[in-house]
C-alpha cells in the first residue's frame, strides 16, 4: 500500500507540488491522466474504508474511550469463550500506543495529505496524536478502570 501511496501521491511529474485542479488539495493536478485519477481515487476509497473501521481514534478523547472500552470488552469476551488465545488485559495499554503509531498517526497523515476532507483531514491528524498523548498519561489507569467495571459487572451476576 505503501508503494501504491507515493506512485500515487509523490510522483516525479514536472509540475509536482503545482495543483492545478479546480478542487484544491484534492491531489490530483490538471495534468494527472485518467489513469492517475483513478488509481489515486481508488487509494483514497481505500483509506477511507481503513479510517471508518477505527474512526474513533481519530476522535475526541471521550469518544475514543468510549469505543476503545467497547472493543477492550468485545476481546475480553472473545477471549473468555475461547476464541481468542490471550487476555486482551496483558498489554493493553501498550499495545494501543503501538496501535496509534504504527497505524492511525500514518492513516491520518495520509488522510490530511490527500486533501479529500479538507479541514477535517486536519482535525483527524490532530485528534489522534493527541488521543496518543493522553493515553500515554492516562492509558494505564483507563486499563485499570475497564477491568474493574468488567469485573464488577460479572460480579453483580
Amino acid at each position: 500500500r505503501k508503494t501504491r501511496w507515493e506512485k500515487a501521491f509523490h510522483n516525479s511529474s514536472p509540475l509536482k507540488g503545482v495543483n492545478a485542479s479546480p478542487l484544491p488539495s484534492s491531489g490530483v493536478e490538471e495534468t494527472d491522466s485518467h489513469e492517475d485519477i483513478n488509481r489515486k481515487a481508488t487509494i483514497v476509497i481505500e483509506h477511507i474504508i481503513q479510517a471508518s473501521d477505527v474512526a474513533h481514534t481519530m476522535q475526541h478523547w471521550h469518544t475514543f474511550i468510549r469505543w476503545n472500552t467497547r472493543l477492550y470488552n468485545e476481546l475480553y469476551l472473545g477471549y473468555k469463550s475461547g476464541h481468542i488465545e490471550t487476555d486482551p488485559t496483558d498489554g493493553w495499554y501498550e499495545s494501543q500506543i503501538s496501535f496509534l503509531d504504527g497505524y492511525v498517526i500514518p492513516l491520518a497523515k495520509k488522510l490530511q495529505e490527500c486533501g479529500v476532507f479538507g479541514v477535517s483531514g486536519d482535525e483527524y491528524l490532530t485528534f489522534a496524536q493527541n488521543n496518543r498523548t493522553e493515553w500515554e498519561q492516562k492509558g494505564r489507569a483507563e486499563t485499570d478502570r475497564m477491568v474493574q467495571v468488567r469485573e464488577n459487572s460479572i460480579a453483580a451476576f
